[in-house]
């Protein structure tokens, strides 16, 4: 090659530029903000920033003095009130019980009464018999005064009967009411139970609750608590991050659509000291509502008002993607 022609391939390579990525994006993490589920001293903190943890890992405790002496004294009245649901439950048997005894009298009264009837009903017969009979002059004064008495005290029998059987009838209403009286009483302790079951076990989950969890594996990006503080229910103790893996979001075009398809394959590049790293990713969302181009945000198509969000995941093993790093992204053809 001669002398023109190599300082026209040199003067071609400068002025030559790279392709332009087909967008620019920051960097996103899932992030979840751990507060405390119990208000209290927070007696042990053990996490940092920076720090990895895994899901359901420890991070800290709530002192739980409190609610462990609430839970005694709920756990007293639970007791109480399982021992008088036994104690009803007893007297309703032995109610129960002589409600039946009573029953069974009754019974055999109404029987006795309706034996009493039969007899009257014979005697009476007979003493109408004797009458007509005495009429005729062929009974005697004395058939005749028996035939009577016989025909009255069957009647003053039946009729002690008949207030015998009305009292025990009595009795037995009575006895009734009073087993309705301890069911009704044995239902409110039962309801006392209830309740007493379902408050205890709100202060053992409040008290497993003091004991901070961490809900899912990755890196504490930040705390706002120190061991020993007084945290409130709902307060925020630290926020982390899974880093293994990060969500690239960046706004295409609506000229861009047709290329950017949910599945497709992506790349994403960053600097890394002197020179520029690229990482593979994948497209996994594409806004279906399209929106202002945000401000801090170019696209290849800088004329265009609206562009759509796209999210690209991105496996970050290393850690290399920070949150919020710019970075540019390309899209498989």
């Amino acid at each position: 090659m001669g002398r023109v022609g190599l300082v026209l391939a040199l003067l071609a390579a400068g002025c030559s530029k790279p392709a332009a990525p087909d967008a620019y994006g920051n960097v996103e993490a899932t992030e979840v903000v751990v507060s405390s589920e119990v208000a209290g001293p927070l007696t042990a903190f053990t996490v940092d920033e920076g720090q990895m943890l895994t899901a359901g890992q420890s991070a800290g405790t709530v002192d739980p003095t409190q609610l462990t002496l609430q839970r005694g004294q709920l756990s007293a009245q639970r007791d109480s009130a399982a021992s008088r649901v036994g104690e009803v439950d007893r007297q309703v048997t032995v109610l129960g019980a002589q409600r039946d005894a009573l029953q069974a009298q009754h019974d055999a009264a109404v029987a006795q009464r309706a034996a009493l009837q039969a007899q009257l009903e014979i005697a009476r017969r007979n003493h109408e018999r004797t009458q007509r009979l005495f009429a005729q002059q062929a009974a005697t004064a004395q058939q005749l005064d028996q035939a009577e008495r016989d025909d009255r005290v069957l009647q003053e029998q039946v009729k002690a009967q008949d207030q015998q059987v009305e009292a025990q009838s009595r009795e037995v209403a009575a006895q009734t009411a009073q087993i309705t009286a301890a069911r009704q009483q044995e239902e409110t302790a039962r309801t006392q139970l209830s309740a007493a079951n379902a408050q205890v076990a709100q202060l053992d989950d409040r008290i497993r609750r003091s004991t901070i969890t961490n809900p899912s594996a990755g890196t504490v990006l930040v705390t706002y608590v120190k061991p020993g503080e007084v945290v409130q229910a709902g307060q925020p103790l630290y926020r982390v991050a899974d880093m293994g893996t990060v969500d690239v979001r960046a706004y295409v075009s609506e000229t861009q659509l047709a290329t950017v398809k949910v599945g497709k394959e992506a790349r994403v590049t960053f600097d890394a000291g002197d020179a520029p790293q690229t990482l593979d990713g994948t497209v996994s969302w594409v806004s279906a509502q399209a929106e202002f181009t945000p401000t801090p945000i170019q696209t290849r198509d800088e004329r265009a008002d609206l562009v759509y969000a796209v999210k690209t995941r991105v496996p970050n093993q290393n850690g290399v993607l920070k949150i919020g790093m710019p970075v540019d992204v390309g899209f498989a053809r």
